[in-house]
């Protein structure tokens, strides 16, 4: 009697603790994505709402450094203040850009290093994104391609990114990858750079993938899309 007594309750231990990592399980693949596709969808909404009712605050302008122009207004930290777009992930691929990378902003979409440049600007953008959970933004990361645009809008203007080379596979502790001039980059000097960093493996994250970008094109947003979203 007493043994059956230890084999039910062990078996009714071993049955909750199942049940409780399938019910992780799920919150982990299923539950976060619903979750932060919501947080994002709300983000790019508010962006937009924003930008139709008037002129963007901080916007970057690029076209002429001879134009003397207001200095921007600080990106706030956790907020949002661009919308990313890649076709190479799908026509409907569409991730707000928010300022920082601290956990809670990144379930609300990508995530600005606060230290590299602003959209458009001389220098590095860097910005960082999940590769699993919480929406899975970067899951499609690999099939990055040379030559691949990357579309980004403030809201007053459009900054179309070209991929240079196929995602650099890296350690977290290689922090030069977001340098105003990455050395692994390829590139020779001083430019308008875009640097977008995942976890690797995809749901792992012993080491990172980079894919590195250059401003190849500038378009206000009165003039429609531009075409590489338009293909």
């Amino acid at each position: 009697m007493r043994v059956r007594l230890i084999v039910r309750t062990l078996s009714e231990i071993c049955l909750t603790v199942g049940t409780l990592i399938v019910l992780f399980v799920v919150y982990v693949l299923y539950w976060t994505g619903v979750l932060a596709d919501r947080a994002m969808d709300g983000e790019i909404d508010r962006l937009q709402d924003r930008w139709a009712t008037g002129p963007v605050a901080g916007a970057e302008a690029t076209e002429s450094p001879a134009v003397r122009r207001p200095e921007p207004e600080p990106y706030r930290d956790g907020a949002s203040f661009a919308i990313m777009y890649i076709p190479r992930f799908g026509a409907d691929w569409a991730k707000p850009v928010l300022q920082g990378t601290g956990t809670d902003t990144l379930k609300k979409g990508l995530g600005h290093y606060t230290r590299t440049a602003r959209l458009g600007a001389r220098g590095n953008f860097a910005v960082a994104g999940h590769r699993r959970t919480y929406g899975d933004p970067f899951k499609d990361f690999p099939r990055l391609r040379p030559g691949d645009a990357v579309v980004l809008s403030d809201g007053t203007t459009w900054y179309t990114y070209r991929i240079d080379k196929r995602p650099y596979r890296t350690l977290p502790t290689d922090v030069g990858v977001i340098d105003p001039v990455p050395r692994a980059s390829g590139f020779r000097g001083p430019g308008r750079y875009l640097t977008l960093t995942t976890c690797e493996p995809e749901w792992g994250h012993s080491h990172r993938l980079i894919a590195w970008a250059h401003l190849d094109a500038t378009r206000p947003v009165t003039e429609g899309k531009p075409e590489a979203l338009l293909s």
